[in-house]
């Protein structure tokens, strides 16, 4: 499943494509919807954005297209016209005069009204978004450590969009890396200093998947890497789908280990 930076830059790219642009078509595969394209390829759209990992398509005349994509669902821009190479089913079209946005496999998409949204049942129940621009490090310090969460093991917490939306598997294993705690620790076993800590390391791994296309490793390690000619594979992260190989900070093997039924790496002496 594609997570928070990742449905980012997906919003980006239809925005701008798609944004304050004459609309030549809306299609949508569930009924419910299509009753009303016809109403809504009068309008414009005025914004698409994403709140974690949900991503949101706003019109000028206050409706909202809802979507997920779950594990399976993918957008793709082509040019206006052109045929939508493999098998995936098609879910919802929006068509300018030059290019068509696609949404395919998903199964989660919803027309709403723009007033709607704060009451949505994924959208109310959402974390604060690491990549929202009003998101900072004190505003996220004092959402993790509300006393609902303050008994929590971080491992399970931390995949849980109501905690923090947007964090999925790979930035989990980078998270807890970075701020040097393991998936066992509690946030009311934390320190002041490690519990801030942890909020900024969550918006910095966050927000350098964002603007890297994913790659959460540090610079000083993956520059090295990419001189040699390394695949993006072995440097994109820090520790995620390395178990076995050597923490680039100290060397130990990095270590893999199952929580909430999803695979987590850790290196045992830098999150000891």
């Amino acid at each position: 499943m594609p997570e928070g930076p990742e449905i980012r830059r997906v919003a980006d790219r239809l925005d701008k494509v798609l944004a304050d642009r004459p609309l030549e078509s809306v299609w949508c595969a569930f009924e419910s919807i299509q009753k009303r394209a016809a109403h809504l390829q009068a309008h414009r759209i005025l914004r698409v954005e994403s709140r974690g990992k949900a991503l949101l398509t706003h019109f000028d005349e206050g409706s909202v297209i809802y979507s997920h994509n779950q594990l399976y669902g993918v957008w793709r821009v082509v040019s206006h016209g052109s045929e939508l190479a493999g098998k995936r089913s098609p879910r919802l079209l929006l068509s300018t005069q030059r290019h068509d946005a696609w949404l395919l496999s998903a199964s989660d998409i919803e027309l709403l009204d723009e007033r709607e949204l704060s009451q949505h049942r994924f959208i109310a129940a959402l974390g604060p978004d690491p990549l929202a621009a009003d998101t900072d490090t004190e505003q996220l310090l004092a959402h993790i450590t509300q006393p609902r969460f303050a008994s929590r093991q971080l491992g399970p917490l931390l995949l849980e969009q109501r905690f923090v939306a947007g964090i999925g598997n790979y930035l989990r294993s980078e998270i807890l890396f970075f701020a040097g705690l393991l998936p066992d620790h509690r946030i009311k076993a934390l320190s002041p200093y490690q519990q801030r800590y942890l909020a900024d390391t969550i918006l910095t791994i966050c927000r350098r998947a964002y603007h890297h296309a994913g790659v959460t490793n540090a610079q000083a390690w993956r520059a090295p890497m990419i001189a040699a000619g390394q695949p993006r594979r072995r440097w994109r992260h820090a520790v995620f789908n390395r178990a076995g190989e050597p923490c680039h900070a100290c060397g130990t093997l990095i270590q893999r280990c199952n929580i909430a039924t999803r695979r987590l790496y850790y290196c045992p002496s830098c999150q000891a």
